[in-house]
Formats: C-alpha cells, sequence, structure tokens
C-alpha cells in the first residue's frame, strides 16, 4: 500500500503525465489495493527485471530463499487437506528452432570475421548450449527443474505437519509429458524428505487429460482470431529495432543485411532460458538492454493475456477452458471433507493449464477484465508472477480442530498462488481464509451460467 502511495503521489505531480490515461490507471490501481488489500509484488513495465522478462520461462523465484510467512489459521482451525496443480518445472526448448536458428545465423558471421567480442562470446555459449540439447534434451526438465519442485514438495510438508503424517494419502497424477512425471517425482521425493512413511499413489494416464491438459477448441479459436488480429497489430507495434546488432556485429550492413530481424526472438528465447539451468552462462543482459527486454515480454505477455485472459478482445471466455479441472478440485474436495483422513490430491501439468485457472479463479489481479492490450503491464497483469517455472496452486482446506469429519459449512480455505497468499472475489472469513461454501457456489454458479 505504501509503495502504491508513493507512486500515485509521484503521478499526480508529473508534469509529463497524460492527464486522461496515466491518472485513470493509478487510480483503477488504488480502488483495487483498498478493495482487496493485495498489493503484487510487481505492477507496472519499469518493475520488470531481465529475469522476469523471461515470462513463462522466469525461474521459480522460491528457489535459493523462502517464500513469505503464512497467516496463521484462524483460532480452534487446523489444516487437514490440500488441493493442488502444478507446472512443470525449468526446463529445455520444445523444438530445434530456439537452439539451430541462432547457431546457423552465428557460424556464418563467425566464419566470416563479422562477430565482435561479445558476439564471439554469445556464439560459444549457443554451440555448448545447442549441443547438449542435441543430445535429447528436447523439452525435458532441467537439473534447476527437479530441484524446484523438490523445494515445493518439502514446503508442503513443513507448512502443513497437521496434513503431512505417516497415515496421509496422497494421491498424485500428472499429465503424459516425462518432464511433468518427472517434476511429480521430485516433489513427492521433497514430500518424504519430511514425512518419509506418507502413503503415495501416483498415475500418468490419457484417462486423466479431460480435466488435467484440456483444450477446448472453441476458445482455442477465439485465441487464434485474436492472435492473427488484434496480437499481430500489438506485437509489430512493439517489434524489436535491432540495437542489439551494434554489440555483436562488427560490421552494421552486414547485420542488416544477412541477420536483420531474424536473429532476436530465436536468440533472446535462448539466452533467457539459461536460467533454467545450472552452469549455463547468462548474458542476456550483456546483448540486449533492459528496454528491449521488456518490450519483447510485453509481447509475450500479450499473448498469454488474449489466450487466458478476460476480455472482451475473445468474448471473455477463455478462463473457461479449465472448467473440468476446477470441478475435479471441487468435487475430490468434498470427498475429502467428508472423511476423517488427512488426505492431499496433486496433480501436475503445464502453464498452458495453470494460467487460465489463475484467470478463472480470479487469483490477485489475474480475473479483472482488460480490453486493451496496452494497459496490461500497469493493470498487473504479468504473466511471471502466475506461470514462472515450476508454478503452482494450492488451496489448504481447514476444519475446527475439535472434529474428526468435517460439515462443509465449517471449512475454511486459503489459497496460494506460488506459495504466496491470494486473494479470491469473495468475502473473507479471517484473513486470507474464506468460507468453502462460499467458494463452491461462487464458482459452481459461473461456471454453469458460462
Amino acid at each position: 500500500m505504501h509503495y502504491f502511495c508513493i507512486e500515485i503521489t509521484k503521478t499526480l505531480f508529473n508534469p509529463k503525465i497524460d492527464m486522461k490515461t496515466d491518472i485513470r490507471k493509478y487510480i483503477f490501481i488504488a480502488c483495487m489495493i483498498v478493495s482487496t488489500g493485495f498489493v503484487s509484488r510487481s505492477q507496472t513495465l519499469e518493475d520488470v527485471d531481465y529475469f522476469e522478462a523471461g515470462g513463462n520461462y522466469y525461474c521459480y523465484p522460491w528457489l535459493d530463499k523462502n517464500p513469505p510467512v503464512q497467516t496463521p489459521a484462524p483460532e480452534g482451525y487446523e489444516p487437514f487437506h490440500l488441493e493442488h496443480y502444478g507446472r512443470h518445472g525449468s526446463r529445455w526448448h520444445i523444438g530445434d528452432n530456439n537452439y539451430d536458428k541462432p547457431y546457423i545465423l552465428l557460424k556464418k558471421a563467425h566464419e566470416a570475421g563479422k562477430l565482435t567480442p561479445l558476439g564471439e562470446e554469445v556464439f560459444q555459449v549457443v554451440c555448448e548450449v545447442r549441443d547438449e540439447f542435441k543430445k535429447g534434451r528436447d523439452g525435458e526438465l532441467s537439473d534447476k527443474g527437479a530441484v524446484q519442485h523438490q523445494g515445493i514438495g518439502r514446503r508442503m510438508a513443513e507448512n502443513y505437519p497437521e496434513i503431512f503424517n505417516p497415515n496421509t494419502n496422497i494421491d498424485a497424477r500428472s499429465t503424459i509429458v516425462i518432464r511433468s512425471i518427472l517434476s511429480m517425482f521430485n516433489g513427492l521425493n521433497g514430500i518424504k524428505t519430511v514425512v518419509p512413511e506418507v502413503k503415495i499413489k501416483t498415475d500418468a494416464s490419457n484417462a486423466d487429460m479431460w480435466y488435467m491438459n484440456f483444450h477446448d477448441s472453441v476458445i482455442w479459436a477465439n485465441y487464434a482470431k485474436a492472435d492473427s488480429t488484434i496480437y499481430r497489430d500489438f506485437q509489430k507495434k512493439h517489434a524489436n529495432k535491432g540495437e542489439y546488432l551494434k554489440k555483436i556485429f562488427n560490421d552494421p550492413l552486414y547485420a542488416a543485411d544477412s541477420i536483420g530481424s531474424s536473429l532476436f526472438n530465436p536468440l533472446y528465447a535462448l539466452l533467457v532460458n539459461t536460467q533454467s539451468h545450472y552452469g549455463q552462462p547468462w548474458l542476456t543482459d550483456s546483448v540486449f538492454t533492459i528496454e528491449e527486454a521488456r518490450e519483447r515480454w510485453m509481447i509475450r505477455n500479450a499473448n498469454w493475456f488474449i489466450q487466458c485472459g478476460n476480455s472482451k478482445l475473445t468474448d471473455n471466455r477463455q478462463p473457461f477452458s479449465q472448467a473440468n479441472l476446477l470441478i475435479n478440485i471441487i468435487e475430490s474436495a468434498d470427498t475429502a471433507i467428508n472423511s476423517a483422513n488427512q488426505s492431499v490430491n496433486l496433480r501436475y501439468g503445464h502453464d498452458t493449464i495453470v494460467m487460465p485457472l489463475t484467470c478463472l479463479l480470479e487469483l490477485n489481479e489475474f480475473g479483472n477484465e482488460i480490453n486493451d492490450l496496452e494497459l496490461l503491464d500497469e493493470m498487473g497483469w504479468h504473466d511471471y508472477l502466475a506461470v514462472p517455472m515450476g508454478a503452482n496452486i494450492q488451496i489448504i482446506f481447514y476444519r475446527p480442530d475439535s472434529k474428526q469429519v468435517s460439515s462443509p459449512e465449517d471449512v475454511l480455505i486459503k489459497v496460494l498462488l506460488n506459495e504466496e497468499e491470494a486473494t479470491l472475489p469473495l468475502g473473507r472469513d479471517s484473513g486470507p481464509y474464506y468460507k468453502w461454501n462460499d467458494f463452491k457456489e461462487y464458482y459452481l454458479n459461473k461456471i454453469n451460467v458460462n
């Protein structure tokens, strides 16, 4: 709150602002803060750093440090159940293009003597990373991705010892993609470092893909239509101007004629994803200015929004692609509520599921309707806050500690987005805690209406 009071004050007294646009943005943000009490870690374009500008390639933020301390449960309540959907951890790129294209272009320039010392360094890194990828690493979980899920699993068990005990039943499911399966087993291994005797059932089957990795054809058509019109115009407006070429090529004419705009996207993608691996050099901030990184992030962020966000640009339909998953979560939780045993339902999948689920649940700012792609960064719609590598949504269930079996009206929940307490569009019971019946009623009505 303090941060945004300062920012609003600075804006009001800035003689360069557009009074019709900038004031409106900040008043909107201030109203959101007052109404929800939520303050995001990053709200404007100027807050986006080089790592976050990787968008969905941003390394999970709690790899080397702990998430914020959570709010204690209301007095007399204790956790008994957990529902979860998580994205796989950091990975190698999918497909050859992000490795082959920069390699081919830089190799020709290297052989022609057209690279600067920095260009030669970049070429060497591209060669080394590509050689490792070509061993068969297409789309695979990285070493860092495994560590991310080990930490997430370990912290689950440490944060909720009332749930995770030797008698707890864990049902863990994954999509049939190997990086998700390995993420599941690394997460379970993290749990077992805390509770070795916990009971675990695992599965990865096409039988579960109707809710674990569902892509609605009608909603996908909405995205494709917006992608080919509104997004293309936005993409052209924010296209890279080629300033980075001066840093890696010693011949401007060669860079203009032989490279042009063909190198930027694959080279940027390769370099920014070195944050997904241990031991790969970080050169993104040496090659690209922060302005170039942010412009590229804006383009990718807008693509995520038209694919998953709430907007008239796509008939306000995109979040509903995950209605099946939300119903599965609700039904699984209701089963747990009627049991005296502690239980956990874990699901491991992909960012293309986590992002629309985040929007469907309206977590933090992500449910807001936005109809202008230029306003996304100011409105707080930042993709890396929802879908970094290892992204996860956890719903923790609480009941009065005097009761062995819960009545639904007694149950409270708390939602975590990437292990940080998140807001819901519901009346709070206490702090970040909400009534389960209110949750069910709101979202089942929302799904049924749509």
